[in-house]
């Protein structure tokens, strides 16, 4: 039996590569969030700040941190860099970028070598990495495991909804 944790005995870690990063990285904040689970949340730069990036990945595990959501754009070598130096679950969240759209920084994240996983979520799909990481916490958090069932129905009759509306009102 999985037992339910509160809120003080874990936490999901946000990280990003520059302030300007926030407004993408805010959908994975809102969510966890929603779900009422203590979150971290700091701006890293694996090229210029790695001291405290290596620090922060390090001490991780020790911190209560259980899943880390990391968003880079560009070269987008932090969720690769903090995933080499922890074991726990990393998933990388790539920024878009001015010159190539967030390809640059998708292309590096989701290649990473044999070996150091960063699990990768869609360019600026920083809620899918929230839901992501909310999903592995309900693991081993029941009252999560509920929350996230009830938010995954509420979608479904969501969709439900909107289609006997539309069989109702027509086009």
């Amino acid at each position: 039996l999985s037992k339910s944790h509160s809120n003080n005995d874990y936490k999901i870690s946000i990280v990003m590569g520059s302030d300007s990063d926030l407004v993408n990285m805010k959908p994975a904040i809102d969510i966890i969030e929603e779900f009422g689970i203590e979150k971290d949340i700091c701006i890293l730069s694996a090229h210029r700040t790695p001291l405290e990036m290596m620090e922060y990945a390090k001490n991780a595990e020790i911190n209560k941190i259980k899943v880390i959501i990391a968003g880079a754009g560009g070269s987008a070598h932090l969720p690769g860099m903090v995933a080499s130096l922890t074991n726990l679950p990393v998933i990388g969240v790539p920024i878009e970028s001015k010159v190539l759209k967030g390809i640059d920084s998708l292309l590096s994240i989701v290649q990473m070598p044999g070996g150091i996983p960063v699990a990768t979520v869609a360019i600026n799909g920083s809620k899918n990495a929230g839901l992501l990481a909310i999903q592995i916490i309900s693991l081993f958090d029941d009252a999560i495991k509920i929350k996230l069932q009830i938010f995954r129905d509420k979608q479904s009759e969501s969709v439900r909804l909107k289609n006997n509306n539309l069989n109702q009102i027509g086009v």
